[in-house]
């Protein structure tokens, strides 16, 4: 498998309640050197987190162990500028599988769909009721259902639905990357090609 399979996750949740937040933010340009998905994690939101002496930035949500999750909560637009795919995997090695956004720039969001972090794109009231609940408690849970395309906030029992594309969803569900799902069709492939006429 490309990344872990994802059905149903249940977290709590990290929030990020600024808008307009790019990939340059996410993921600066000088970390970009690295051709392979691992070690990004460490840079995500590097000029937020970290001071230029390399220390850490006591008011930024991620050196708050007060909040902890599989979820990131961000503010609207999450994901826009350049098209850099390292975004996503710095999203994904930092821990989180699931981004939760009233909207999401559409490179942004096809990269986490290719690489296992799933974007989940609500209305902009359930957003602010998301980010009040985590305000009052951290330790409020979402719940997202991948096979459901549902998110919910238990703290309310509020839910909305999501969209996803199919193919990205069938994938999701597996784990599988492009090549992963082609790998899997295999001996249909071969059938095929045994089968029709040159």
């Amino acid at each position: 498998m490309a990344y872990d399979s994802f059905s149903i996750l249940t977290s709590t949740a990290v929030p990020l309640p600024i808008e307009n937040v790019d990939t340059d933010q996410i993921i600066p340009a000088r970390f970009l050197k690295a051709t392979e998905r691992v070690g990004f994690g460490d840079n995500l939101f590097r000029d937020w987190r970290y001071n230029q002496d390399d220390t850490p930035k006591a008011d930024f949500v991620l050196n708050d162990a007060t909040y902890q999750g599989k979820i990131l909560v961000g503010g609207h637009n999450f994901g826009s500028g350049s098209s850099r795919e390292h975004a996503a995997w710095a999203v994904y090695d930092y821990g989180f599988r699931c981004v939760v956004s009233s909207f999401f720039a559409d490179i942004f969001r096809n990269n986490c769909l290719n690489i296992g972090v799933l974007p989940v794109q609500v209305s902009a009231e359930f957003l602010a009721e998301i980010f009040e609940s985590i305000q009052n408690d951290p330790a409020t849970e979402l719940t997202v259902d991948l096979h459901k395309q549902n998110i919910s906030l238990a703290s309310s029992g509020t839910s909305e639905s999501f969209e996803i594309n199919a193919y990205k969803k069938e994938n999701m569900l597996n784990g599988y990357d492009d090549i992963d799902y082609l790998s899997n069709m295999k001996s249909e492939i071969v059938e095929f090609a045994q089968n029709t006429p040159l």
